[in-house]
């Protein structure tokens, strides 16, 4: 039998039948000897040796427990970070057998996590690279660009070109940004920076922000909230996540229409909904919004790269909140984010 292979559980077996046979014995000793008080004996006997097995027992049980909670204790370490954290497992039984499974685990998930460390690393090394190389011809052909433009001031053709060339450079710098940043929320290279911010004042920057366009697009961003609200955030990235949204309702509105953005400090969450009254989303889009580089065949006109959403939708998901879409098409649409307060 495999449980008779550790040597606790064969000690308390044989303790047991030890305590057994000796009651046996002195039993029938003393029907022989005293008969007149025999049954007297047997009990006296009988309670002695209930005595013994009971003290082997809770011996044994008090053993196992604080061996149990040894490999608590070493699994809570492991959980905690320690990744060389590792159970005694040097006698052998159904239970050390148990705990070699559990360190053999262990041990494939430290070479695991050290491997993503390892790749989460070269990434981000990469991603730097990248960075550093695309920015200098970027930033020499916005140079060209803006050469040619003054060179074409008597060429009216050369100079509408040159404009939108500067539109699609301005475009591939926005795609490139926007990679890199998605990039390095994948590959674990952003630390959340939280400090308790005023949610009107982040608000009222993010209107501050599109005030220009909107103007020029004749077009109207309201605010609605009260002004005491607070929040734990990265206020960097939480602006970019609400201008994203912002910037996605303006794409999709006409001259007149505005966009509100609201917020409500509800029991457990802090719901903030950045509405318009544009065009609306196609309920087949709907559930295709938050993918990367998803351009809707329905609004071809807009211009964009399908990436501010996704970016956006992972900005407060790294800030523990979620974000949904409630749209009707021809009549607006309104993304509710939620973040945990």
């Amino acid at each position: 039998m495999k449980i008779l292979t550790n040597k606790d559980i064969k000690t308390l077996f044989k303790t047991i039948l030890l305590c057994v046979l000796m009651f046996l014995f002195v039993s029938i000793t003393i029907l022989n000897i005293a008969k007149e008080h025999a049954a007297v004996c047997i009990l006296i006997n009988a309670l002695i040796m209930a005595a013994v097995v009971l003290t082997v027992c809770c011996h044994y049980f008090i053993k196992q427990d604080k061996l149990l909670e040894s490999a608590a204790a070493q699994i809570t370490d492991y959980i905690s970070g320690n990744r060389n954290a590792r159970i005694a497992c040097n006698e052998e039984g159904a239970l050390y057998r148990l705990f070699h499974e559990i360190n053999s685990l262990a041990s494939i998930l430290g070479a695991h996590a050290e491997n993503e460390a390892k790749s989460k690393t070269f990434l981000q090394n990469t991603i730097s690279d990248i960075s550093h190389q695309l920015k200098t011809p970027l930033a020499a052909l916005n140079i060209y660009n803006g050469i040619i433009q003054e060179e074409a001031e008597n060429h009216p053709t050369v100079r509408d070109f040159a404009m939108r060339s500067e539109q699609e450079l301005d475009r591939v710098e926005a795609l490139v940004q926007s990679l890199l940043k998605i990039a390095k929320f994948d590959a674990g290279a952003i630390v959340m920076n939280k400090q308790q911010e005023n949610v009107s004042e982040l608000m009222e920057a993010v209107q501050a922000h599109f005030s220009f366009r909107a103007s020029q697009e004749k077009k109207e961003i309201l605010l609605s909230g009260d002004e005491n609200t607070t929040l734990l955030c990265d206020r960097s990235w939480l602006l970019e996540a609400i201008d994203n949204l912002v910037k996605n309702a303006l794409d999709h509105t006409k001259p007149g229409d505005s966009v509100q953005i609201q917020w409500n400090c509800l029991p457990t969450v802090l719901q903030i909904t950045v509405k318009d009254n544009g065009s609306g989303i196609h309920p087949e889009d709907q559930y295709h919004i938050f993918k990367r580089f998803y351009r809707s065949r329905f609004s071809k006109e807009t211009q964009g790269i399908g990436l501010g959403l996704p970016l956006a939708k992972t900005i407060i998901e790294a800030h523990g909140g979620t974000i949904e879409a409630d749209s009707d098409l021809g009549m607006g649409t309104a993304f509710v984010v939620n973040i945990l307060i």
